[in-house]
């Protein structure tokens, strides 16, 4: 194992000098001031271990690529901002960071309500978005593509939740609860359920708004249970998936219980680890061990991260994905980062990207800014304290390269 994991870094390390070197023909950087790259995310407040695993990974991509070189020399630095999780902070941080600090590029944003008020600051000024954590549909739907700067290395809620409602009606349930908190990501969550359901010609049979902060749905889990409830589909953070789940316990709800990838946070797992036992969720990344490439990466991300806590591999994952692809951009780009440059590198990628949570071909286009289509995500689900794969099928197409197609199920 310890070999095998050796030859994973080495990989790693050869790929990023490969592309440093590729681009050696380049005439050298004026001056030797590092590159500066923006990144805001929830770093305190309700959304902060999302955040700060984002954090996490952003920074293991950063020192991997300076210590092969950065930039033709030029030093990659990291100008982070803490939104915590406030949609006006975030437009804060956002308007310092591109007018302010002047930054490259910007990574950035985990939550959908704080990048939609920011949104405008990078379109308005033609810079570069890449948003590596939040999955509200309307992020990459707010611009036409082929002039917008926003782009995204996550999949989208309609495509996390066509994976759930797809599995819902196979299993043949036919009563479904909705459980949304109410902000612009349980917003979007609920249109995109209750339109999905639409398609198989069913209507949610309860729906419940609550509160961030939420201490007890068990009122609400009881008028589910009483509307016949089989399966329950939640749109929430950590915290309040664990009280989701906690109260369906309390209430005796024998109904399956689904959500989107905020139901793996490390955080739902601590606070209510009997009742979230075969909860399902949808997913890019599951922390396989037998995967070499992905391992290595756990492995590196673990040693970085040391005494703090990883809230989500899937935020870490998509994070350090998202800054190795911006830095892809920039080689091909030949070091130019006005928005109208990165922007024709990412939508005319001149190789594929090998990633941590998949090979990209191909993620951007001038007609898609997303990343991810829908066979591209998984199913997890929580045993014993851990998220593994739903189906053990998935643990070996995993390693496949997963190609987009917005029309086929499976690549």
């Amino acid at each position: 194992m310890k070999q095998g994991l050796t030859k994973a870094v080495i990989g790693v390390m050869a790929a990023l000098a490969m592309t440093n070197a590729g681009a050696a023909d380049m005439p050298p950087p004026a001056g030797a001031k590092p590159m500066r790259m923006g990144f805001v995310c929830p770093l305190t407040g309700p959304s902060a271990d999302i955040g700060n695993s984002a954090r996490l990974g952003v920074e293991l991509a950063v020192k991997e690529i300076n210590e092969v070189g950065g930039f033709l020399g030029r030093r990659i630095e990291i100008v982070a901002r803490d939104d915590k999780s406030s949609p006006d902070e975030g437009r804060k941080a956002a308007t310092e960071l591109v007018t302010t600090q002047k930054v490259d590029f910007t990574v950035g944003f985990c939550n959908t309500g704080v990048a939609m008020k920011a949104l405008d600051v990078f379109q308005d000024r033609r810079q570069l978005l890449m948003i590596p954590v939040a999955t509200g549909s309307a992020l990459t739907d707010r611009y036409p593509p082929a002039s917008s700067f926003i782009f995204r290395m996550a999949p989208s809620d309609t495509i996390e939740a066509a994976l759930l409602v797809d599995d819902i009606t196979k299993r043949g349930f036919t009563k479904v609860a909705i459980f949304a908190d109410r902000t612009a990501y349980g917003d979007g969550g609920l249109r995109d359920v209750e339109g999905l359901l639409a398609e198989h010609r069913l209507k949610p049979a309860y729906v419940a708004r609550f509160d961030v902060g939420a201490k007890s749905l068990l009122a609400q889990m009881q008028e589910a249970k009483a509307a016949g409830a089989e399966a329950i589909v939640g749109y929430a953070m950590g915290p309040e998936f664990a009280v989701m789940a906690q109260s369906r316990a309390d209430a005796k709800l024998n109904a399956a219980l689904y959500g989107p990838w905020t139901l793996s946070l490390r955080s739902v797992g601590e606070q209510a680890p009997q009742a979230v036992e075969g909860a399902i969720m949808a997913q890019t990344i599951v922390g396989d061990m037998s995967n070499e490439r992905r391992l290595s990466f756990i492995m590196r991300l673990k040693r970085h991260a040391g005494a703090q806590p990883i809230g989500s591999l899937m935020a870490a994952a998509q994070s350090y994905d998202a800054v190795q692809m911006m830095m892809r951009a920039v080689f091909q780009a030949k070091g130019d980062v006005s928005g109208e440059a990165l922007k024709r590198a990412l939508e005319n990628p001149d190789r594929q990207y090998q990633g941590v949570v998949t090979t990209h071909e191909a993620p951007f286009s001038a007609q898609d800014h997303d990343a991810f289509t829908r066979n591209m995500v998984w199913l997890g689900v929580w045993r014993k304290g851990e998220v593994r794969f739903y189906r053990t099928e998935d643990q070996k197409r995993a390693g496949f390269i997963r190609r987009k197609d917005s029309t086929a199920w499976w690549d």
